[in-house]
């Protein structure tokens, strides 16, 4: 019986910020820890979104393509799906809707994630271009991004949050990524205005960390030197 109640996550944000963008992993070995997540590509070669353990990656031309197993991610996030109902929201703006799962959850201080279903109204997302070494650092790849719009798309919103205390390995708050109903539209989540749909969650006890002891980069690099959390929050935002 699969464990639905651990968060894996391979990498670190913090690794992206200098430019550790190797792939690290493969998607074939992410799914071996859950069915459903988030993450990026060597390079950051666009965005990730699994759902009922199909993996899709939104590239940066916008097209929706399905993943295969030797793919490879330098940072993920996966989980075996257990979701329950939260709440349904009308009309609700994006701030409104984080400030009410907060109320009802009580769990700023653990992680959760978050699976919306729903009609969304300005969406607005992004990918970013795939690069090639010698790597630049997270803020200078993100610059080679593109920005997609949709004025109404009803899909799939999948986030993680991540208490404050974990800012930097991960994103202090929601990191959210989506994929539209009919596959033709996703990415990651810069904003929207408003959402109608079911609101479903699933919290964790326990956050795997996996972190790629394999890559000499990485290993070698002096993190003390990096401007971690501000070039995340930009990167981010």
């Amino acid at each position: 019986m699969s464990d639905t109640t651990t968060l894996y996550q391979h990498g670190t944000l913090a690794l992206l910020v200098p430019g550790l963008l190797d792939g690290t992993l493969t998607m074939q070995e992410l799914l071996a820890h859950g069915d459903t997540g988030i993450g990026t590509g060597e390079g950051l070669d666009g965005e990730l979104i699994i759902l009922d353990g199909t993996p899709y990656q939104i590239d940066s031309q916008g097209h929706v393509n399905l993943v295969s197993a030797d793919f490879t991610l330098p940072f993920a996030n996966s989980h075996f799906a257990d979701y329950g109902a939260l709440m349904t929201v009308e009309n609700a703006t994006r701030a409104d809707l984080q400030q009410q799962i907060m109320a009802e959850t009580h769990s700023a201080n653990t992680f959760f994630s978050l699976k919306i279903t729903g009609t969304f109204t300005q969406m607005r997302t992004r990918a970013v271009q795939k690069s090639g070494r010698p790597y630049q650092s997270l803020a200078k790849t993100a610059e080679k991004q593109s920005v997609f719009s949709h004025d109404t798309v009803t899909g799939t919103l999948l986030s993680y949050y991540s208490p404050q205390l974990f800012d930097g390995a991960a994103v202090g708050g929601f990191h959210s990524h989506f994929l539209s109903q009919d596959h033709d539209f996703g990415g990651h989540i810069l904003d929207f205005a408003t959402v109608d749909g079911e609101v479903s969650w699933q919290q964790f006890d326990s956050l795997e960390q996996h972190l790629p002891t394999q890559n000499q980069a990485y290993m070698t690099h002096d993190f003390a030197q990096d401007d971690i959390l501000g070039a995340i929050n930009q990167a981010e935002s």
